[in-house]
């Protein structure tokens, strides 16, 4: 689904203006320094030119598409251009952001067509929005400002670039920013942030084996990738190392493969392949000087058709090749940006997706807020949004993305800044379908930052499981976008009610007045009912009719269950039942049982397992640890 940015129809305003034989001038994004700036004027006089201005022949693309025709201008927004590079490079992805290029292009036999509009779209916010724009771009003594082509009749970069800053605000709100953004805003993919260092790559050869797996996954499922080497102070910003590369810079990856080393046919029956990753400086210059760069001596290990395979150029074009084993010598942060595949009709693997879109909004009332702040703020982290999800099988990863909408079109108001955010995971009962109250096992969470989205990649072992997503600080209204991808659907969905709801069957039926939360720990000294003598224990829960189910543990007499169960109770003084059984092909066998009663209250007890029915008062096999919490206050838990 495509939204039009600010209600603007591109074909609608085309054709009122190819009707009224004008150009089209942009009424949301004038030619005044309003459209440059949102604090001042840094570069002085600046003229707007149509590129019929600047070139007699303009065009979109001038042969082609490619990373190469992107330069970054006056502003410091190599995030971006670095982004352009590796969209470039996908001839699928550019092809969403630059709807209908042929129509758009300029048509020498119908001048009389053309009006001076261009539409651009980006994913936003889950949607991709169409930004219509007029050809009037800003220049100084008759050159463009900012991203430019080499080819002086080539228009596109400067065209997106400004559609991209009109939807950002201004073009000086693009001055400094996050890579990741971009990718997402040219794909809808999940950009997953990366710290080479943290990450410890650096000294252990099976990690980084395992990421330049995963690198040359992305890459060849048509993913988009971006590196940099952090500046750890202002004057490190954009400081030229010895090596070549620049620090505080945003570099696009355009290749990852495997090189095959040695000439003829030898090559192809040795086994020796380096693997490779080539990247593209913005700046269309200032390459890596180090071992494989574009005239080193190691090319000659080399044959020519594989030179000539993988585009080895010797020009200082900004585009260059490394090892695996190099890059993460020099570089510090990588960003992947993956396209996630929701299509059943793939060969690679297929993700389902939940989307959800929510907010935070302050409520004086605790049961309303939903403004909570991390987990640091304990009296209030639990009133934030909440979200529940199954994790159906022994395992399963996940790929998390929390998003908040962009502020960068607030920058001239004074509201620019990104909140912080976060979220946090936690493992709740099986059966909850209320709002948690009270912090749980927490399994995992992402980072809190000032990004416009965090994200995490997680695997999680079978069970249930409640998302919070928050503002750092508590108190703050922003609105947010969650989208969760599994490999089985989790069933994602927000948790509303805080209790069960009172009905008009409520004074007939009746209304619970207790809760209770059982948490089964572990078994002990279980018999051995298989033939190699172990089991493949699980536990029911009973209570008042409902039955809670834990996962099977195999192998084991001495099972560790860590399930939770919970209960609104209207029969105060009826027992809990837990009861072990034994998972097998054909029918299941018991293994033994415990009762609990309704005591208020938090306690563990380690219990010895009887048999069932008039045998009750016969001991079993084993033991069961149960941790149970009960209160006459619903919200409590």
């Amino acid at each position: 689904m495509v939204v039009p940015y600010k209600d603007q129809s591109f074909s609608a305003l085309r054709r009122q203006c190819q009707q009224n034989g004008r150009l089209f001038e942009d009424p949301l994004f004038p030619t005044t320094d309003q459209s440059l700036f949102y604090q001042s004027n840094q570069i002085g006089r600046v003229t707007w030119k149509r590129p019929k201005e600047l070139s007699s022949n303009p065009h979109l693309f001038v042969d082609g598409i490619s990373a190469h025709d992107l330069h970054q201008g006056q502003l410091g927004n190599c995030w971006f251009v670095a982004a352009c590079s590796s969209l470039a490079s996908r001839e699928s992805l550019w092809q969403k952001v630059i709807p209908d290029w042929k129509d758009q292009e300029w048509d020498d036999d119908k001048p009389e067509s053309y009006a001076g509009i261009f539409h651009f779209r980006f994913w936003r916010f889950g949607e991709w929005v169409d930004v219509v724009i007029d050809d009037q771009l800003p220049t100084v003594n008759g050159e463009l400002i900012y991203c430019h082509s080499n080819d002086s009749n080539e228009f596109w970069s400067a065209l997106v670039e400004k559609a991209y800053a009109k939807m950002c605000g201004c073009y000086e709100a693009l001055d400094g920013g996050n890579t990741a953004d971009a990718l997402v805003d040219f794909t809808g993919g999940v950009s997953e942030p990366m710290d080479l260092v943290e990450g410890g790559f650096k000294d252990d050869e099976e990690k980084r084996n395992e990421l330049f797996e995963r690198v040359l996954k992305v890459h060849n499922r048509g993913g988009l990738i971006s590196c940099s080497i952090r500046a750890t102070s202002a004057a490190d910003m954009e400081a030229r190392l010895a090596c070549g590369l620049v620090k505080g810079h945003a570099y696009a990856v355009t290749d990852v493969r495997r090189v095959r080393l040695g000439h003829g046919l030898l090559a192809y029956f040795r086994s020796d392949k380096l693997t490779m990753i080539r990247m593209r400086n913005p700046w269309g210059q200032r390459e890596w000087n180090g071992a494989w760069s574009d005239s080193s001596e190691e090319w000659q290990r080399v044959s020519k058709s594989e030179r000539e395979k993988i585009g080895v150029t010797v020009q200082d074009d900004g585009e260059f090749w490394m090892t695996f084993d190099d890059f993460i010598a020099n570089f510090t942060d990588l960003i992947l940006c993956r396209l996630i595949n929701t299509s059943y009709l793939s060969l690679h693997k297929t993700w389902e997706e939940a989307v959800m879109q929510g907010s935070w909004s302050r409520h004086d009332d605790p049961l309303l807020n939903r403004a909570g702040g991390c987990v640091n703020n304990k009296h209030s982290f639990v009133q934030n949004p909440q979200y529940v999800f199954d994790v159906k099988k022994p395992e399963d990863e996940f790929l998390i993305c929390l998003q908040q909408r962009d502020r960068r079109a607030t920058l001239s108001e004074g509201r620019g800044e990104n909140l912080a955010i976060g979220f946090d995971i936690h493992r709740v009962e099986l059966n909850r379908t209320y709002r948690m109250h009270a912090t749980q096992q927490k399994v995992g969470g992402s980072i809190y930052i000032n990004s416009r989205s965090v994200f995490l990649r997680i695997v999680l072992a079978e069970g249930r499981y409640v998302i919070l997503p928050t503002t750092f600080d508590p108190g703050l209204d922003g609105n947010f976008l969650l989208r969760i991808f599994s490999d089985v659907s989790s069933g994602c969905r927000e948790l509303i009610l805080d209790e069960p709801p009172h009905t008009c069957w409520s004074g007939l039926c009746g209304y619970p007045s207790l809760v209770t939360q059982v948490h089964i720990l572990r078994a002990d000294g279980l018999a051995g009912q298989d033939s190699n003598g172990v089991s493949d224990p699980y536990v029911m829960i009973r209570c008042e009719g409902e039955k809670v189910y834990s996962p099977v543990q195999k192998n084991t007499c001495s099972p560790v269950f860590d399930t939770k169960a919970l209960f609104y109770r209207k029969k105060s003084r009826q027992p809990i039942s837990i009861e072990i059984y034994n998972h097998n092909a054909l029918k299941d066998s018991f293994m033994g049982q415990v009762t609990l009663t309704a005591e208020q209250g938090e306690f563990q007890k380690t219990l010895h397992l009887r048999d069932k029915g008039n045998r009750q008062n016969n001991d079993l096999p084993g033991t069961l640890t149960v941790t149970v919490v009960t209160s006459s206050i619903l919200t409590s838990i």
